[in-house]
């Protein structure tokens, strides 16, 4: 059974900095790309991040130059390192994975709030 785990949500000021990390269990195909997403309230869920397996990095353009997607093909894991917080990015923040076989399996979130 496929497993996706997030974790390191938590409560930070803005201005400040968090890191997020995904780990894929259970997964008989390589992994094709991993994403993060985020869903505030009332909102729906857009893209954050996004990584192949050869290292090809795409942002959205609202954190582009604050956030940093990394990954270790060996462990299939991955992180979201962020930085400079705002206030409206306080959501659940999701891991999507991708297969080779282009099959998608989502974790079910960690919450990070930003508030001073």
């Amino acid at each position: 059974q496929v497993r996706v785990v997030e974790s390191g949500g938590a409560s930070v000021k803005p201005g400040g900095s968090l890191t997020l990390s995904c780990e894929v269990t259970g997964l008989a195909d390589r992994v094709w790309s991993m994403s993060w997403y985020r869903q505030g309230p009332g909102e729906r869920r857009d893209l954050v991040a996004f990584m192949t397996a050869d290292g090809e990095r795409q942002y959205g353009d609202s954190v582009k130059g604050r956030f940093t997607i990394s990954r270790d093909n060996d462990k299939n894991s991955m992180s979201l390192r962020m930085t400079r917080l705002k206030g409206e990015e306080t959501a659940v923040y999701y891991c999507k994975i991708l297969d080779a076989r282009y099959k998608e399996y989502w974790g079910q979130g960690t919450q990070v709030t930003v508030v001073s």
